[in-house]
């Protein structure tokens, strides 16, 4: 049986564990899954003999045979639509979508679709698909393979969002939302496969919903998930320098959001600072803002202040990129600006 963690930080130290990379992680999460459930099968593209892209499925078609590890044909629509019918029916598929800016050629089969069985059926039908995929900006792969479109599937109801951010994290919320009975939109960021974290070494999920502080603080809260968690504790080790003591609070899933957590953090530091990578307009960071302005107003000392990439297509031009998503020098900017406002 495995222990859900429902609300505790990444382990920092490693008794009963070892530093795994974030790929490592996910791969372990899908194996062991697998062999827990035979339900559970893959699908996507170069998934089995070349293990992806990003080799995440490293040796699963090993264990698993081509039943169970599917390679498919450059076709979103028509595999991620085999997935919403194979979960309908009771299976439990894992839909790799290369790069999440691809995934808009299957966004009818998860929004109409997979999004609406439960609804629909008062209740009485589920779609337990899991939707993994990988966004974000790095390595220079220009504005059709770069894009952070999280808030596009935050804004339907009937998805879950999950965006980890560190080994632990990743490993434990894929094994809960495999579990899930409703589909999940798995979001990796392709800078994150090789980053390192302690991992332990038994079996455990993370439950969803449940928003990890990083880093405590009292001056200021930093708002993030994904990839602007590692540029938000870097901006607080500076701030700290600077007598600045920033917490940073890692959402983790942005569906189911943990807004008793948010209002909770903002409520002890009195500033908040919220950073996304995606686009400024229409972003997540701005119904976050909303909530805080609504249920935390009176306990704001300053504006709440949002970092998040700039309104245009990412460009290839790897010092044009850096200058289109957030930086850790502008989590710094803002999070002083929160603090120093008279």
């Amino acid at each position: 049986m495995a222990t859900t963690v429902k609300d505790s930080s990444s382990p920092s130290t490693p008794p009963g564990q070892r530093t795994i990379l974030y790929r490592e992680a996910i791969n372990e999460a899908l194996r062991e899954e697998m062999r827990r459930d035979s339900s559970i099968f893959l699908m996507g593209e170069g998934i089995g003999e070349r293990g992806g892209s990003y080799k995440v499925t490293l040796d699963l078609l090993k264990e698993f045979g081509p039943k169970r590890v599917i390679d498919t044909p450059i076709a979103e629509a028509s595999f991620t639509g085999a997935g919403v019918g194979a979960a309908i029916t009771g299976m439990r598929p894992v839909v790799e979508i290369l790069f999440i800016d691809f995934a808009m050629l299957a966004m009818d089969q998860i929004i109409n679709q997979a999004a609406k069985v439960n609804f629909m059926t008062g209740g009485q039908g589920h779609v337990p698909l899991v939707v993994r995929t990988q966004g974000g900006a790095g390595n220079g792969l220009a504005a059709q393979h770069s894009q952070s479109l999280e808030a596009l599937f935050y804004h339907i109801p009937g998805l879950k969002v999950v965006t980890p951010s560190t080994p632990y994290d990743a490993k434990g919320l894929l094994k809960a939302s495999l579990r899930q009975n409703d589909p999940v939109i798995f979001i990796e960021h392709k800078l994150l496969y090789m980053t390192r974290g302690p991992v332990p070494t038994g079996d455990y999920a993370v439950e969803l919903g449940q928003a990890d502080v990083k880093r405590p603080g009292n001056d200021v809260t930093i708002i993030a998930w994904s990839g602007m968690v590692s540029r938000s504790l870097a901006a607080a080790e500076t701030l700290a320098q600077e007598g600045i003591d920033a917490e940073v609070l890692d959402l983790r899933t942005l569906v189911p959001l943990d807004r008793e957590k948010v209002l909770e953090s903002v409520r002890k530091t009195d500033r908040v600072v919220i950073v996304q990578e995606a686009v400024r307009r229409g972003g997540v960071a701005s119904d976050i803002a909303s909530i805080i302005q609504a249920e935390a107003f009176d306990y704001l000392d300053s504006p709440i202040e949002i970092v998040a990439g700039k309104n245009t297509p990412i460009p290839y031009n790897l010092a044009l990129e850096s200058a289109c998503v957030p930086q850790t020098t502008d989590i710094l900017a803002a999070a002083k600006r929160a603090v120093y406002a008279t």
